[in-house]
């Protein structure tokens, strides 16, 4: 959709219309001086015969490039979508021990390893992305930053530990958003959660606080139930079941306007990434095209000028 900057310019078609508006007023007065000449037979005989409608092109090709000028005074602009500089995505990885099974190959944690790196090279480069990673207890292992090799190097960095405190990691993610920088804007940046975990909260604060707490800072959180429920590991000598607890990451994203996804491959895994970087918000900004109105008026002033020569030999 075409916007103008300065539609104030849009009056420079006034002119253009009072130059119309003569022109036509001088063809329909030609008009009625002709029809004076009763004599039609020997009118026809004397002059030769006329250009018709070809003598208006370049008259309406004149017209139309005043016009196009006149447009062009007022910045005439397009709306383009541009990430949202401040846009801050938070990657929370469960690295609880039931990820170390292997039933997504080659275990649970490397799949996510690979998959959230393939993530991390789709997000756009003016993007601000942190990595906390949450077993017992959430850490940032990589505040807010638009330096992505940071944020690789925390991927691979990641090591299991006992409990998933799946509820922490929503809170320390919130605090991680806290922090970014204003750059002199108001507010707090517009911010996106993405928790992957793969089993039962088992310590800190309960998921129905942190939804309450993502809710209210208006920071949807997106959830990735990841793995199978025949999943099992070896915890001290001892063969463990590590069901998926899709019920209550289904419900911590649904209570923050985020969006519930299953995967159980690193394919699927990848695919759920790259639906949540394109659902990322943008914000509108206009472009101008001044110069495509520039470029028109130029192209009629030449159609103008090749129709007057061609069939009246002189440039209108």
């Amino acid at each position: 959709m075409i916007r103008f900057l300065a539609p104030w310019w849009l009056l420079t078609l006034l002119p253009v219309l009072l130059v119309a508006g003569a022109y036509v007023w001088r063809q329909l007065h030609k008009r009625q001086y002709a029809m004076r000449f009763t004599n039609v037979d020997l009118l026809r005989s004397l002059a030769p015969k006329g250009l018709g409608w070809r003598r208006h092109v370049s008259a309406a090709a004149f017209l139309l490039m005043m016009t196009a000028l006149a447009f062009s005074t007022a910045r005439p602009s397009v709306d383009t979508e541009q990430p949202l500089e401040r846009a801050t995505v938070m990657l929370a990885i469960d690295v609880s021990l039931s990820m170390q099974a292997d039933d997504v190959a080659p275990t649970r944690i490397e799949a996510a390893q690979e998959a959230a790196k393939a993530f991390v090279s789709e997000l756009p480069p003016t993007y601000n992305l942190g990595l906390v990673s949450f077993a017992k207890s959430a850490n940032v292992l990589v505040a807010p930053t638009k330096d992505r090799s940071e944020v690789l190097a925390g991927i691979d960095s990641l090591t299991l530990a006992e409990a998933t405190a799946t509820g922490e990691a929503v809170f320390t993610s919130l605090d991680a958003v806290r922090s970014v920088p204003s750059d002199g804007a108001d507010g707090a940046p517009p911010a996106r959660i993405v928790l992957l975990s793969d089993g039962y909260r088992t310590s800190g604060r309960s998921i129905e606080d942190a939804a309450t707490a993502a809710a209210g800072a208006n920071v949807p959180v997106s959830t990735i139930a990841f793995g199978t429920d025949t999943g099992v590991v070896d915890i001290r000598g001892q063969l463990q079941r590590v069901p998926v607890d899709r019920l209550s990451l289904q419900e911590l994203a649904d209570r923050t306007q985020g969006h519930f996804y299953e995967a159980a491959s690193v394919s699927e895994l990848k695919q759920v990434y790259e639906d949540m970087g394109s659902s990322i918000g943008h914000r509108t900004e206009p472009r101008e095209v001044t110069q495509w109105y520039a470029m028109t008026a130029l192209l009629l002033a030449l159609i103008g000028a090749a129709a007057s020569l061609l069939w009246s030999s002189r440039l209108p």
